[in-house]
This record gives structure tokens, C-alpha cells and sequence, in this order.
């Protein structure tokens, strides 16, 4: 069963216009239905053809749309879908027709690379506002056959992103039908799980996922922290709290820049941030105006992990400190390399934050409490650049923060699949 709007996009190849765009909500049935509709127009007009499925990543593209086609059943029934994900390949057969899937990422800049010299009869773009825009310049240009269409989706992003400004306000001179998704536009949903997806988010992302908007990040990112619902006190701590939940210590560090350790514990449930270690080589009131060597560091390291557990517990460490990093693995620690994707890591601590899963100690954690009350977004790169980023100061102790969630916590922990 589909809704009106997943319809429209079923039907739009045979509309005589060459773009789709697909943007709005989260789980609002755009990517699915559109993956179905370019590979059955795909298979219907062409023979013997290539084509290109884009993601942010290959990774992405083969978990959003590759399995999700593999697993209709009336694609089983009357077509031959071969994945080879050694090549990237989606071999589709039919009869006598038969047409290849090529898979891309376009993660960086130099992702563009990847795509030249392919010559493609259509190209699907998911998750397009995450893409550089010399990739997808370069895949658009690779369309040469005749009857060429090009696909794409995404979420929305801060209102001057190219791809809005390109594409979505100029649909009409680009040949385009923008179509707008919400999550009621996906009929698959239930109450309770559009309702479970509306209490994820807050604030700018609440706009953009689920509110589908177009919109920049203004003032405060973290505006839902509130120290009398996210702080806890010695009285307030779980009992037995390092051996009843795994220990983390997360970093971030500096030169001439604060170094921040935080000292994390995951009981399953919650996320307690217990305590801080904190070194300013600009305060002259605390430091002296001293900075450290990585040596020194890694010895304030060892003291705050304590004796009898600092070789039994992962630390995570922004991966451009690689001198610090070394040191450390000399050591014998555990060093992880974080998960630097800050707007990911942004996002997913703001849904830890509005599930209030994420509890900072009042006393032990003081700078961090007080980054997380004056972190804001950078309103001035929004807005002249169309690049969406905090602005960097003050910014240390929820930058080890989002090390931490980005690259221990498993996605369902804060609401994501995979």
C-alpha cells in the first residue's frame, strides 16, 4: 500500500521531466518508494545500460537502498538481482534485459574521482545534502545517454546549502519536480513509532527531521541540558557505579588549546559522566600559562584512570593527536581513535540529552556543565558559507563528549537503526 505522495513518485518517470528531488522528514517513505521507482524505470527504458546509486558512503548506500530492494518480494518474483559487493555491482535481470548498479560514497571532496569516466543512463543521490558538490556535479555530468533522469533525496539542511539553493528553488528551471515528504506521507508507520521518532530530537534537528525545514542552528545547541534534570550529586550516584557499569575516558586534547579527560561510565541504560580532568595553558590563574608535553599528559592520564584499572579501560582520543595517542599506546592503554562526524556526534548527544539518558556530575564536571550551557552554533558560516558548525570555543569538553558517544555507544542507544 502506498500513500498519495509515494504514488507521485512511482508514476513521475513517465511525467516527461528529467530531476526528482525528494527531500523532508526522517522515515517518511521518500528513499524507499524512489529506490523502487529508478530501478523499475530503469529496467523498463533502457537495456544493457549503467547506472549509479550515491550514498555518503558505499556503506550507506548498500544498508539504505541495496537491502531494502533485495528484500521486496515483487522484485524476487520478476527480476533476477544479483549484489556483488566486492565490485559495488547490482547486476538486474529480466528477460533478455539486463542493466548494472554501480555503487559510490561521496564522503570528501576528492570523491568526485570515483565516478569519472562511467557513462550512466540515470543516477539515484541519496542523502545528496551530505555530499560534496563537485561529486555530484561530476555524477550529474556522467548522465549522457539519451533519456537520462536524475534522483534525488535528502534531509534538509541550513537554508543557503547548495543543493537547496540550486536545485530545490530552482526545480522549475532545472527541469525538476520537488516533491516535500513528512512522516505521515509513509502509511507503513505506526502512531507509536511516528511518535517514538518525534521524542528523539530536539531543537534545530527536531526542525529539520522531523518538522522537514529547511533551517539553521541558532543560539544554543545543547538548549534542552538543563542542570536540574542532567546533573546528579555523590547522593544521587548508582551505588557500586565502576563495577556495575563499563568505564570509558574520553579526550580531548590540546597544545595550545585546554585538554579535557572525561571519565565515563555506561550502565546499559545511562550515560554517567562522573568526572573531569581539565588543563588551560592560557589561564594563568590555574596554569601558569604552562603547557604541557604529551609525556606530562599521559601521566595526569595514568592518575586519573587510577591504579588498579587504567590498562582495563578504553580511551578515546581525537585521532589528530597522534603524538599524544603514541605516548599513550607505549603505555599499554587502550587507545581508540574517535569518531571526529561533528554533527553527527551533535545530534546523537542531543537525543541522549532530550531522552534524558545522559547525566553529568554537578561538583566533578563543572567545565563541562558550563561548555554545555554556552555552546552555539556558528550563525555566520550558516549564513555566508552554508556550512553548519559550532562555533570553536569553549567547545572541549562537549567535543570529548561526542568522541565518546559517536564511537562507543551502539546506534539503538540513542535511537538510531543499524
Amino acid at each position: 500500500m502506498f500513500s498519495p505522495k509515494q504514488l507521485q513518485v512511482l508514476k513521475w518517470p513517465y511525467t516527461g521531466h528529467r530531476a526528482l528531488i525528494c527531500d523532508g522528514a526522517v522515515r517518511s517513505g521518500k528513499t524507499s518508494v524512489m529506490s523502487l521507482s529508478f530501478l523499475l524505470w530503469a529496467m523498463g527504458d533502457f537495456n544493457g545500460c549503467a547506472f549509479a546509486i550515491c550514498g555518503k558512503s558505499v556503506g550507506s548506500a548498500e544498508r539504505n537502498i541495496i537491502a531494502p530492494l533485495l528484500s521486496v518480494r515483487y522484485l524476487q518474483e520478476h527480476f533476477t538481482l544479483t549484489y556483488n559487493r566486492g565490485d559495488h555491482l547490482l547486476t538486474v535481470r529480466r528477460g533478455t534485459k539486463e542493466n548494472r548498479f554501480y555503487l559510490f560514497g561521496g564522503k570528501d571532496e576528492s570523491s568526485y574521482t570515483l565516478i569519472q569516466g562511467i557513462t550512466l543512463a540515470g543516477v539515484l543521490l541519496d542523502e545528496v545534502a551530505l555530499m560534496p558538490r563537485s561529486f555530484v556535479e561530476q555524477a550529474l555530468a556522467r548522465c549522457s545517454v539519451a533519456g537520462a533522469k536524475l534522483w534525488f533525496n535528502c534531509n534538509p539542511d541550513v537554508p543557503t546549502h547548495w543543493f537547496r539553493q540550486e536545485w530545490i528553488l530552482k526545480a522549475g528551471e532545472k527541469d525538476a519536480t520537488h516533491l516535500h515528504f513528512m512522516m505521515d506521507d509513509n502509511p507503513s508507520l505506526s502512531d507509536e513509532t511516528r511518535a517514538m521518532y518525534r521524542s528523539l530530537y530536539a531543537g534545530v534537528f527536531k526542525r529539520r527531521y522531523i518538522d522537514g525545514e529547511w533551517t539553521a542552528g541558532d543560539g544554543l545547541i545543547y538548549d534542552m541540558f538543563c542542570p536540574e534534570v542532567h546533573c546528579y550529586d555523590d547522593s544521587a550516584r548508582p551505588k557500586g557505579l565502576p563495577y556495575i557499569a563499563s568505564r570509558t575516558i574520553a579526550c580531548d586534547y590540546g597544545t595550545a588549546n585546554p585538554t579535557v579527560f572525561l571519565d565515563i561510565y555506561d550502565d546499559g541504560e545511562t550515560v554517567w559522566v562522573d568526572n573531569e580532568y581539565r588543563w588551560d595553558s592560557r589561564n594563568a590563574d590555574t596554569t601558569g600559562l604552562r603547557q604541557k608535553t604529551d609525556g606530562e599528559y599521559a601521566d595526569d592520564m595514568e592518575r586519573f584512570l587510577g591504579p588498579d584499572v587504567q590498562f582495563h579501560c578504553p580511551v578515546v582520543v581525537d585521532p589528530s593527536a597522534a603524538s599524544f595517542i603514541e605516548e599513550l599506546r607505549r603505555r599499554g592503554m587502550g587507545v581508540i581513535d574517535g569518531n571526529n562526524e561533528v554533527l553527527d556526534g551533535i545530534r546523537r548527544v542531543s537525543q541522549l540529552l532530550n531522552r534524558q539518558v545522559l547525566m553529568v556530575h554537578r561538583e566533578r564536571c563543572s567545565g563541562l556543565i558550563g561548555e554545555l550551557q554556552s555552546y552555539v552554533w556558528d550563525t555566520k558560516a550558516a549564513q555566508q558559507l552554508g556550512v553548519e558548525r559550532p562555533v570553536k570555543q569553549q567547545d572541549h569538553g562537549p567535543d570529548a563528549l561526542r568522541y565518546y558517544v559517536n564511537t562507543i555507544l551502539p546506534k539503538w542507544r540513542y535511537g538510531e537503526e543499524g
